[in-house]
């Protein structure tokens, strides 16, 4: 199966049912197929061979879903650029996969310098003229909508396999150039298909989408409603917890993605018992793991609801989920493999780790696994190794879990992210969630920086709660207490607000750098 066959195969047997609701818009599953046939129908007019790198460089709209699968039918390859992103990244992201046709809005033109590959830019409304002037002259210019009133409505067959690459995903970069991670439509419709199961989706669900389609999160969550024939409430982007709170009773949602970026603020909100969250089947928060205090909350506010903390990464999208009915007795785990996946942990020395409580790095095989990252075949070959098939690849994650004696997952930290002070090996998350069990903590970040005698020492970020007034020496003397020696923190910063990437999650890369 293709992953446009999933808004073919909904809109064949569900035609007239409501399949996205953004912006005052609603369209059915059979107005989206047309829609997105007359795109693809346009970008093959333009042009558009099979396997050419489209660009989505919008935020969440109409216009960006209709772009996934009219690309796709087109035989096009679709990269979703996060509307944040500014001039150098865009510029590298462009270059990079050799984009030729740009799809998005006026008012981000001034971040466009001109690129040697792309030959059309697809904008989603007319521009202002003095928009139109940041335009390089030598690029042809359509509107979207244009475009699609005057294409045919009729289905394409661009001879794709589920092996070919259908999007590519480009990872964060905060300090170096982002690489672009590969996934084909096996990849995409075997990861939706697993996460379909364990969630037990329905066309009854109907799912809220705050988070940004170039995040592979958000992305899934705009892929499997089209799969399971449910329907999306998108959002452009995370709105006040008092309208989300009202969007949920409107739309009577009930499934509910969230980070634990949102999860904060959201719980920050006054009297949450009073309102109604009866509709809810369903919580997931996946990107970071998510601390004590917040499950056991969510727990209370939503008590009829089935919480899903899961662990992934966008190489293979998602790895595993914590059953619910677990969360109380291993709160701080991320769960069992998902349907369709193998996991093991492995030594340094690459060889197996059988042991509970063992630290190894851990390893994914499944049909999820990406086909390797984009023009990079060096970076490729670190994390990717044959499998027992042709066309299966085991990717070796570079984070570093244990299992206990059940074989449930503990993420200790990234491989990359362990402190070395003071001839031990520290987990961050170790202390994080000591922190987040002190009263008045909101957020944590904890980092090794550089130290002459020990070379590396750990520094703590902290943001606290309204209200709270804890100093510094108060957390450091909780450490103190709550903390094996060489774990304690030498440096503790309080701040207002902690850096987050275009994704969410706190930015520790750019809490180091400004160190």
């Amino acid at each position: 199966m293709l992953v446009h066959n999933l808004l073919q195969k909904s809109a064949e047997y569900l035609p007239d049912k409501k399949a996205l609701i953004c912006n005052g818009t609603l369209l059915t599953f059979l107005e989206i197929e047309i829609l997105s046939n007359c795109l693809a129908n346009a970008l093959k007019a333009v042009g558009l061979q099979k396997l050419d790198r489209v660009a989505i460089y919008s935020e969440n709209s109409v216009e960006v879903v209709i772009s996934i699968f009219g690309i796709l039918k087109a035989g096009g390859i679709f990269t979703i650029i996060n509307p944040q992103t500014k001039a150098r990244r865009l510029e590298y992201i462009l270059n990079d996969c050799q984009v030729k046709i740009l799809v998005t809005q006026a008012n981000l033109a001034s971040n466009y310098l001109g690129f040697s590959y792309l030959n059309l830019i697809l904008l989603t409304e007319k521009e202002p003229d003095e928009q139109s002037q940041l335009i390089s002259n030598d690029i042809k210019i359509s509107y979207f909508w244009e475009l699609i009133k005057q294409s045919p409505n009729n289905c394409l067959d661009a001879r794709c396999r589920d092996t070919d690459v259908c999007s590519i995903i480009y990872t964060s970069g905060s300090t170096s150039n982002p690489k672009g991670v590969m996934l084909t439509h096996l990849n995409m419709v075997s990861a939706a298909n697993s996460i379909v199961q364990y969630l037990e989706n329905t066309p009854a669900d109907i799912i809220i989408n705050l988070l940004p389609l170039s995040f592979d999160y958000g992305l899934y969550n705009i892929l499997m409603p089209f799969y399971f024939g449910g329907t999306v409430v998108l959002e452009k982007t995370f709105i006040s917890p008092h309208q989300l709170i009202g969007l949920v009773k409107k739309e009577k949602v009930t499934g509910l993605p969230l980070v634990p970026t949102i999860i904060s603020l959201m719980l920050k909100f006054k009297s949450l018992e009073k309102y109604d969250f009866s509709s809810i089947r369903y919580i997931t928060s996946t990107g970071q793991a998510l601390p004590l205090q917040q499950i056991f909350r969510l727990n209370e506010l939503f008590s009829q609801a089935k919480i899903f903390s899961m662990y992934g990464l966008t190489e293979c999208k998602r790895v595993s989920y914590l059953p619910p009915n677990e969360l109380l007795k291993k709160p701080n785990s991320v769960g069992k493999p998902m349907p369709n996946v193998e996991v093991y942990l492995v030594s340094e020395n690459g060889s197996r780790l059988n042991k509970p409580g063992e630290i190894g790095e851990l390893v994914v095989q499944g049909a999820n696994v990406m086909k390797g990252y984009w023009n990079l075949p060096e970076e490729t070959a670190k994390v990717l190794k044959q499998g027992s098939h042709k066309d299966e690849n085991i990717l070796y994650t570079g984070d570093l879990f244990k299992m206990d004696e059940d074989m449930y997952l503990y993420f200790v930290g990234r491989k990359d992210d362990m402190i070395k002070t003071s001839g031990e090996r520290v987990s961050p998350k170790e202390i994080e969630d000591i922190l987040y069990k002190l009263k008045g903590v909101s957020e944590a970040a904890v980092y090794g920086v550089e130290d002459e005698i020990l070379s590396q020492v750990i520094k703590v970020s902290l943001v606290l709660e309204l209200g709270a007034n804890l100093t510094e020496k108060d957390i450091f003397e909780y450490c103190v207490i709550a903390l094996e020696k060489f774990m304690i923190p030498k440096h503790i910063e309080i701040l207002n607000e902690l850096p987050k990437t275009i994704n969410g999650k706190i930015d520790k890369k750019a809490l180091k750098h400004f160190n």
